[in-house]
């Protein structure tokens, strides 16, 4: 590895970590744009998933009394959302995949131009276990089929007026959970090689040191900043995801 591509794995671990850390995901939404530049795109997803999952937990740690008040809501996203995964991964070779990607970036760039710059934030404040459980499962599906498990879970997290914490309780497990058994998936396949574990080594530590500052930024930001966040965030995650279909495609 040279050094050249060092520090882009670096600067990419930093800017994923960075978000991770204030928003409670985005990280390959903001390291794969760098980390694409020296590795291949399996590799380069192999390499930021673990990253996620292990910069993830100093999130968890903020949001844990969050978490243990409201077990069972994030459980009514947590638990379909991992039934979906498999399901995802089953429709691969009937479902165009490249397509569906297409779709959902678009629906999150109406969504996140549309409510990113107004002034008033949509405000959908009713019970809706259902609707939940709907949302979680169809972000297994999608990261089991497409690798982005996290577009819909944020975007209907952007839309309830919960508290910047209670948000991110619901946001940061669930991904970590999905993510963690793509992870576990990569391995089974043999993907992490010398390579891909040499990338890991050198994107996690600037991740990891980042993301503290991502945490120091989320607890001095107000819940509707975070929130108008999160929506930007939807935007920027559906141009990232044109992007890089563009850009492998």
């Amino acid at each position: 590895m040279s050094l050249q591509d060092a520090i882009l794995l670096a600067l990419g671990g930093f800017a994923g970590g960075f978000v991770n850390g204030f928003a409670g995901f985005g990280t390959a939404l903001f390291a794969m744009g760098f980390f694409l530049l020296v590795l291949d795109p399996v590799t380069a997803v192999a390499t930021i998933a673990p990253i996620s999952v292990l910069v993830g937990l100093q999130g968890l740690w903020v949001v844990r009394r969050e978490i243990r008040a409201d077990l069972p809501r994030l459980l009514r996203f947590l638990v379909p959302g991992l039934a979906g995964v498999p399901v995802g991964l089953m429709l691969l070779s009937h479902i165009d995949a490249q397509t569906l990607r297409y779709l959902v970036a678009g629906m999150l760039i109406l969504y996140g131009g549309y409510f990113g710059f107004r002034r008033t934030l949509p405000r959908f404040d009713r019970l809706t276990p259902v609707a939940d459980g709907a949302v979680g499962l169809l972000g297994g599906i999608l990261g089991g089929l497409a690798a982005i498990s996290g577009a819909l879970l944020a975007l209907w997290v952007s839309m309830r007026p919960w508290p910047k914490a209670e948000a991110r309780a619901v946001m940061q497990p669930y991904n970590g959970a999905i993510l963690a058994v793509t992870v576990t998936l990569l391995a089974l396949r043999g993907t992490y090689d010398g390579p891909t574990l040499a990338g890991i080594g050198v994107a996690l530590p600037a991740a990891l040191l980042a993301a503290q500052g991502g945490i120091f930024a989320f607890r001095r930001v107000t819940d509707d900043r975070f929130r108008r966040v999160i929506i930007l965030l939807c935007l920027a995650m559906g141009m990232g995801i044109l992007a890089r279909d563009l850009w492998t495609g």
